[in-house]
Formats: structure tokens, C-alpha cells, sequence
């Protein structure tokens, strides 16, 4: 018995406290009416709901456990000093961390995240690097080189839809979390791109690796350093992209078609089927045409290849070259 609130027999005492305690009865005696008690003797209890709380806390607080609690507590604040003291919420810099960390165990133990896209890619660009192999430093190989720098960004970007399922998940959990007031849109943001980060790099490099050499491309490595970090940032891009479409269209099926129209878009103004000056001003060249990052990715790694490069004259052939989305110096 504790408080006058006798335990019936085989009834688990936290249970039969909560129920002692429940606004939803108007008096206890709705509850414990007829339950026997230790002694073999039936409950008479017949206060209000509030009084039996009042009557509960004044017990407690009276009561030798509440003392020892009270003397750890003060013990543990006098150790820790003023983090302890503090009653508020934890920083912004240690939720990221926290945030930071939990995504990177998430995304290193599912298979799906990142391990299968970087399979994928990896094996793209052996397909593509065999197809696209001995282009030569001719100027007709220009045509086929741009072509092949276009098809890399363009399907790489597009290949990096595959994640979306998985942006869903964090976004349901981010949900929980925000109900809960434990995380806001800009720490749980931040803190699912820094995880990002060193997954993307590891693709960005591998898939430079293997088709930076197998094209043939000049041999620097200022050059080949440049283009993993185009790369990277394209990946990096496509990453947030991901995040914002996943938070406005929460269904998978919708959100992966809206990304597809979205990179097909990017690939149609990027340059390569039609130089950027002939869009059509309104809405296509401007301002389509600088939001697509495409545009930059794909200029820059041309510029970054064919930049200072000259050739002998009459190797030009009008009949099968094709303009280029930059201008050769």
C-alpha cells in the first residue's frame, strides 16, 4: 500500500498508479472499486481524481526515494556545472554533428543508397569509355569528344534519380522529428548533405578514374583535377535538387517523373543540341538556360580539355564537325 492507494493482487503497481492518477475518470473509485487489495480486504477509495494526484505528490515528496533523488541530482549538477544547469535545448553545431553522424551510418549500411549507384556508375563508364575509346587528338575526334562529355553529365545526373526512394525515408523520419521539436529543416538539411559529401567524392573519383584516362583526355593533373570537382559538384547539385523535389511530392512515383522532366529539360538548353545565343530569349535562354547547371558542367569541362589547343589547318572537315557549345581559342 502506498499512500493509502492499496495495489490489488497480480496488478503491476505502475499500471495501477497510472490509472489512479487518469483524468479520464471522474473519481478513482470508478476505477478500484472491488479490487482486493494485499490484505485481502477491498478497496474504499472515494476522492476525486485531483486530490489522489495531490495526495500522490505530497507522499512522494515527503517520502526518503525523492530525497536520494534530489541528492544525485544536485551532486551530478554541482559535476557537470553549467551544461547540466542549462534546461534548454542542445546546439545548433551539436544536433548537426548528431544529424551528421546518424546519416552516414544510414547511408553506409543500406546497399541501395549509395554503394549500388556507385556499382552503376562505375560500370557506365566502362560501357561508355569502350564505346567512346582511341578518339585521338584529331579535329574531327572534337565532335565525338564533345558528344561524349555530354552523354557523361547527362545520364550521370539522371542516374542519380535512383536515390530518390531513399530521400523519402529521411524526409518521413525529418517529419517525426520536427513534430517532435527535435530538429529543424536547416539543421537536418545540413546535416544529410555533409553526410552526402564523402559518398558523392568517392563516386566523383572513381568514375574520373575510369573514364578520365580511357577517353584519351590531356594528361595533367591540374586537368583531371578540375574535372572530378565538376563532377562532384554536378552530384553534389543533384543531391539537393533531390531533397527539395522529395520534400514538395512526398509519393515516389511522382517525384521521380517530376526529376526525369526536370533533367531532360536541363540537357535541352545545356548547349549541345542548340548553342545557348540561338534559344529562343524568353523563358528558354533566359532564364532556363543559366539555371540548368548542365550548361556550366558541360562548358567547363570543354573548356577544360580544348582550352589553348590548336590544330593545323585543312584538318577541318564542314561536311561531319559540329558546332561546339564554346568557341576554340
Amino acid at each position: 500500500m502506498f499512500a493509502s492507494f492499496p495495489c490489488p493482487v497480480m496488478q503491476s503497481p505502475s499500471d495501477h498508479f497510472l490509472r489512479a492518477i487518469n483524468t479520464d475518470f471522474d473519481r478513482v473509485i470508478a476505477m478500484c472499486k472491488n479490487w482486493q487489495d494485499d490484505q485481502g480486504d477491498f478497496s474504499s477509495v472515494n476522492m476525486d481524481t485531483a486530490v489522489a494526484i495531490r495526495t500522490l505528490e505530497t507522499t512522494y515528496k515527503a517520502s526518503t526515494e525523492a530525497a536520494a533523488v534530489q541528492a544525485m541530482v544536485t551532486n551530478l549538477t554541482e559535476k557537470e556545472g553549467q551544461i547540466l544547469k542549462g534546461r534548454g535545448s542542445a546546439r545548433a553545431l551539436t544536433r548537426i554533428a548528431v544529424l551528421t553522424w546518424r546519416s552516414s551510418l544510414i547511408m553506409s549500411r543500406d546497399f541501395r543508397y549509395y554503394w549500388l549507384r556507385l556499382m552503376l556508375y562505375i560500370l557506365l563508364m566502362i560501357c561508355m569509355g569502350t564505346v567512346f575509346a582511341n578518339l585521338g587528338h584529331s579535329l574531327y575526334s572534337v565532335r565525338i569528344r564533345v558528344a561524349a562529355i555530354f552523354f557523361f553529365i547527362a545520364f550521370t545526373s539522371l542516374m542519380s534519380i535512383s536515390g530518390f526512394p531513399v530521400h523519402i525515408k529521411e524526409i518521413k523520419v525529418y517529419t517525426h522529428e520536427k513534430s517532435n521539436r527535435h530538429s529543424g529543416a536547416f539543421v537536418f538539411s545540413l546535416g544529410n548533405l555533409f553526410a552526402s559529401i564523402p559518398f558523392l567524392f568517392l563516386i566523383s573519383l572513381s568514375c574520373s578514374l575510369v573514364i578520365y584516362f580511357i577517353l584519351g583526355m590531356r594528361s595533367a593533373f591540374s586537368l583531371f583535377m578540375y574535372f572530378m570537382l565538376n563532377f562532384f559538384m554536378c552530384l553534389l547539385i543533384n543531391e539537393g535538387l533531390l531533397m527539395v523535389i522529395a520534400s514538395i511530392l512526398p509519393e515516389v512515383f511522382e517525384g521521380i517523373l517530376t526529376m526525369v522532366f526536370l533533367q531532360g529539360i536541363m540537357m535541352l538548353v545545356a548547349g549541345y543540341f542548340r548553342l545557348r545565343d540561338e534559344l529562343p530569349k524568353p523563358v528558354w535562354k533566359y532564364p532556363v538556360s543559366y539555371l540548368a547547371f548542365h550548361t556550366y558542367a558541360i562548358e567547363g569541362l570543354l573548356e577544360n580539355e580544348y582550352t589553348g589547343t590548336s590544330f593545323a589547318v585543312g584538318q577541318l572537315d564542314t561536311g561531319s564537325f559540329c558546332f561546339c557549345p564554346f568557341t576554340l581559342n
